[in-house]
């Protein structure tokens, strides 16, 4: 089975084909118009997606060297409310065209699953990071289908702390690649910064889940204490705040992953979502003594190939989706 999918979650319109053997074709059309704001503009975002998507879709078929998939996969959410429909409308009208199956796609579960299509491959059970600009999340994946939520942020996400210490230091947007690349350069113990833990009883986390678990995380206090380093008197180098704020993040991701296996029994693991191109965390979780599946780093950002695959293990499985199929702002993966 050849499906073609589509992702317009947020600010990368794209196209992919996956059958039998893999990926096949694999299409990212990143925007950059969104770099002048220093965030995603929703209104842009989805005009863009719209001016882009045939362009794209046309361009994975073609370097797929196919006309016609045999299943067309779409995200359907979690995202931007209006990005999403871009995508998830022309997924249902192409497979209404062509006669096809449709299946709308929960957007994490395409990055909890996107190792599975890595050689090294992890077997179920097995732990998934989902760390992105507005995800971080910690899973126990036991099937297509069957997740379990160990932890997650309470308040900003990884990458959403990444964005908003790289606007505090004017280093432009997105904010990941750049702090990265300056990490390299500093002291990681030049700033003594906080691992904070969330409090007792926080807000309702994206899941719906309330009150605190032990998995859980929190990046808002430590985007405050940079910004309270920054106004201090005595203030390090870009450089070296940038490699002890990354620090702290990752020595936050890598402790929960570590407990997580304990309280689990579990020991493969595998990471996904824009934050998991991080050059430092990349090295810490190799590092640990676990069965570690990192993608490529062209896969963890958004991509297409993760929903076109995460679409045919379903569609494999029987399932279906009506042309009435909605999107979706919020969907914790594995709900229905």
């Amino acid at each position: 089975m050849y499906v073609l999918g589509i992702e317009t979650s947020c600010d990368e319109t794209a196209a992919s084909v996956v059958g039998p053997s893999g990926v096949l074709s694999d299409v990212v059309y990143t925007q950059e118009i969104h770099a002048e704001y220093g965030g995603v503009v929703p209104e842009l975002a989805g005009r863009a997606h719209a001016d882009k998507i045939v362009s794209t879709v046309t361009t994975a078929l073609t370097r797929a060297g196919i006309d016609r998939p045999d299943a067309v996969a779409a995200t359907s959410g979690p995202g931007l409310i209006g990005a999403v429909l871009v995508g998830l409308c022309f997924g249902k009208a192409a497979a209404a065209g062509w006669g096809v199956p449709f299946i709308g796609v929960n957007h994490l579960e395409g990055h909890l699953l996107s190792a599975l299509l890595e050689p090294n491959r992890p077997v179920f059970p097995f732990l998934s990071l989902v760390v992105s600009g507005g995800h971080t999340s910690l899973y126990l994946a036991e099937d297509v289908g069957a997740y379990r939520v160990l932890g997650e942020t309470v308040d900003d996400a990884a990458g959403e702390a990444f964005d908003k210490v790289a606007r505090m230091l004017e280093l432009g947007y997105p904010g990941g690649p750049v702090v990265d690349r300056l990490a390299r350069e500093g002291n990681p113990a030049a700033v003594d910064l906080p691992r904070p833990r969330p409090k007792v009883k926080p807000p309702k986390t994206p899941s719906g889940h309330r009150g605190t678990r032990p998995l859980d995380m929190s990046f808002s206090g430590l985007k405050t204490a940079v910004r309270s380093h920054i106004s201090g008197l005595s203030r390090a180098t870009d450089a070296d705040l940038c490699a002890s704020f990354q620090q702290a993040v990752v020595d936050v991701l890598v402790d929960r992953v570590q407990r997580a296996a304990q309280q689990t029994g579990v020991r493969h693991v595998t990471m996904a979502g824009g934050v998991a191109a991080n050059s430092q965390l990349r090295a810490a979780l190799s590092a640990l003594d676990m069965e570690v599946c990192l993608p490529p780093k062209s896969r963890c950002t958004d991509n297409a190939a993760m929903i076109a695959h995460a679409g045919r293990l379903r569609l494999l499985r029987g399932e279906r989706h009506g042309l009435d199929q909605g999107a979706r702002a919020q969907w914790t993966p594995g709900d229905s």
